[in-house]
């Protein structure tokens, strides 16, 4: 730590404390904070656990503010049996000090020539800020980093985030000149809301780039609904980052080509690419990682085809992607690139180049700098090979330019500046405007659920479920509680044959997975036989359970229909959210879903809906027409202001949702209240 702070470049006065040791590294040392000369701005801790409470006091009373702690172990108890940790918190906020750490690498700012940390180099200046949660990521990183002479504004291990986190950082960063871009590895939040607040306002200013550890299925909830069970814990957070407008890659090396792109690349306007190379070769290959993404190569005006007609080989591609043949000297791929960007239906273009005897690659890059320098459109560069490129590599990156190595590698790259560019202009719309419930519909749904709480019970019946539903605007199928068979053949003349037959039990909540399910019964008798077929596999099944009756409803026969999941549940973190998917008894094999918090507006419902594989068949194919898009998104929305309008409700699952082009209706609905705890509590 002591040579780090002193092999730097930092212009400001380093002091070391230490109780038993006169000088360190070199320099003299004073034995306790209280001898030193002035407040300092930041202090350093690298002592045993227990003395930092200790220590944190003292450095408040001198008045520093800010304090780093490297020391790992303030979990372990203290004098007074609560934890070093805890007393260390109570310390900081006493004594007015800002706490990063403990148990962290610590702080690089290269700009300023400080290495707070024990890493084993420094880094170089650059207009990256990096902020991770695991220290041997951070010293990992860092290497990989300078490898590739990647520079930092920041470079911050939290450690366990006693005090700072990320919205404090995120918050600062934001507003810092000397970053670009922000780039998070992240384990877990803390604080969802926070979180969400200072990760929007900093994607506002500038590209926030988050690599997210723990995509293992094994992180899904274990949950009495389906929705709890469905959404697991990466859904939430991939939710929680769309939202925020983060973009979120899966390795370090997508990290940092995310960082080179959108920290040197120019606003990616649209969709249409053009491509410019001197082999068909490397074009093909980025033809095709570009198609297998969806996207779609521009298609050249006639104007553009003529201008290259006029100075190209009569071999070239005549068309997009525009191979010059390679022979080219510098001033085709000059020209070639002029008129290509010049082209209004081209939203930016990539240039690849494979090395050749004709002329050398740098020659080549120093020809096109400037034309690439006074078009206003996106262009990415990629130069393939090794030594033979390298100079044109560094005249591209000099200039500001995104560069590549291979062209699969510069698609990513484009599709990343795209994606960035849509999560950006996401962000800068207003919200839109959804209607809340009426005042008298709130209350009137808080009366319904009101007896169930009353009643200590947390889940509601079928029928109950489905009351609130239909008051809450969401179409139901006509369901009746009935008490014996003889009610529930009444029940089923009354809604009309045939009907279906379900278990009522306060101790069942799936209750096809016992055989509590009997559908399509024509007749009385068949009702009948029903109920002591069910009461038979019910105590098989389930011994325990009581059986307070049954609930009968017609037998919807929508043949066409598609069957959907629509859901609401709670994390820990990130508070509530919606859930959509395709639905049925298979739901959790399917997993075919998708997540969104809460609140949903029409425009969100509708990503929500897109971003699932049933959306294909909603779309219609064949003979089947398509399902009421408009039904479904206005059943998500009326969810979500279920939602606000009762602040008890936990869980709720709509399975099946049938929707076909008539419109949509629940056959099925579950409900479980909860006192919902804040996210600061939970």
């Amino acid at each position: 730590m002591a040579r780090n702070l002193l092999q730097g470049s930092y212009a400001g006065r380093v002091w070391f404390v230490n109780a038993r040791r006169d000088c360190v590294a070199g320099q003299l040392a004073f034995r306790t904070i209280a001898q030193l000369p002035d407040a300092p701005d930041l202090a350093v801790i690298c002592t045993p656990a227990a003395t930092v409470p200790g220590l944190i006091t003292e450095l408040g009373v001198q008045g520093c503010r800010a304090a780093i702690i490297i020391t790992a172990g303030l979990d372990a108890p203290g004098p007074d049996g609560h934890s070093l940790a805890e007393a260390t918190r109570v310390a900081a906020r006493l004594g007015g000090v800002r706490v990063l750490g403990p148990n962290c690498v610590g702080l690089l700012s290269p700009g300023l020539g400080l290495n707070a940390s024990f890493a084993h180099r420094a880094a170089n200046a650059g207009p990256l800020a990096f902020i991770a949660q695991s220290g041997a990521l951070t010293t990992a990183l860092l290497d990989w980093a300078c490898a590739r002479d990647i520079g930092f504004s920041h470079f911050i291990s939290l450690g366990n985030a006693l005090d700072v986190g990320f919205p404090d950082l995120l918050a600062h960063l934001a507003t810092d000149t000397a970053t670009r871009a922000i780039l998070l590895y992240i384990e877990s939040v803390s604080d969802g809301p926070r979180f969400l607040a200072a990760a929007s306002a900093a994607a506002r200013h500038k590209p926030v780039i988050v690599i997210k550890s723990g995509r293992a299925p094994e992180g899904a909830r274990a949950a009495a609904s389906h929705t709890g069970a469905l959404a697991g814990a990466d859904d939430i957070y991939d939710a929680a980052f769309r939202r925020a407008g983060l973009l979120r890659v899966d390795t370090l090396r997508q990290l940092f080509g995310a960082a080179e792109t959108l920290t040197r690349c120019r606003p990616v306007r649209g969709d249409r690419l053009a491509i410019v190379t001197n082999g068909g070769g490397p074009a093909i290959l980025a033809t095709d990682a570009f198609g297998a993404a969806g996207g779609h190569l521009s298609v050249l005006s006639p104007n553009t085809l003529a201008s290259l007609d006029a100075f190209l080989p009569t071999i070239w591609s005549h068309g997009d992607p525009v191979d010059i043949a390679g022979d080219a000297q510098p001033d085709r791929y000059a020209e070639s690139l002029r008129v290509t960007l010049a082209d209004p239906q081209v939203d930016a273009v990539l240039l690849v180049h494979a090395p050749t005897a004709i002329v050398p690659a740098e020659q080549i890059a120093a020809a096109c700098v400037p034309v690439i320098a006074a078009s206003d459109r996106a262009v990415l560069t990629c130069w393939i090979g090794g030594e033979a490129v390298e100079a044109a590599r560094h005249c591209c990156t000099a200039a500001g330019l995104p560069v590549f190595e291979t062209p699969e590698e510069a698609i990513e790259g484009f599709l990343l500046a795209r994606h960035q560019t849509r999560l950006r202009q996401a962000l800068q719309s207003p919200p839109e405007r959804v209607v809340p419930f009426s005042a008298d519909l709130c209350r009137d749904l808080r009366t319904l659920v009101a007896p169930v709480l009353a009643a200590g019970r947390q889940w509601l019946t079928e029928p109950e479920a489905k009351s609130v539903l239909a008051l809450a605007g969401i179409p139901v199928v006509q369901t009746v509680t009935t008490r014996n068979a003889a009610e529930a053949v009444a029940a089923a003349r009354q809604v009309g044959w045939p009907v279906v037959l379900k278990v009522l039990s306060p101790d069942i909540t799936h209750k096809s997975d016992v055989g509590g399910v009997v559908l399509n019964l024509p007749d009385a008798a068949a009702l009948e036989s029903a109920v002591g077929a069910i009461k038979q596999a019910v105590g098989h099944h389930c011994p325990q359970a009581r059986i307070e009756g049954f609930s009968v409803q017609r037998m919807v026969d929508r043949s066409t229909a598609q069957e959907l999941i629509l859901g609401l549940a709670t994390d820990a973190t990130f508070g509530r959210f919606a859930l959509f998917g395709s639905g049925g008894k298979a739901v959790e094999v399917l997993a075919d879903k998708a997540v969104e918090l809460l609140p949903l507006d029409r425009s969100s419902a509708t990503a929500l809906i897109a971003r699932t594989r049933v959306s294909r068949l909603l779309a219609g194919y064949r003979d089947q027409p398509p399902a009421d898009l408009t039904a479904i998104a206005a059943c998500l929305l009326r969810l979500s202001l279920l939602a606000e309008a009762l602040p008890e409700l936990c869980e709720l699952d709509i399975n099946p949702l049938l929707a076909d082009e008539q419109g949509v209706v629940a056959l099925d609905a579950r409900i479980r209240l909860g006192t919902l705890r804040s996210t600061a509590d939970a």
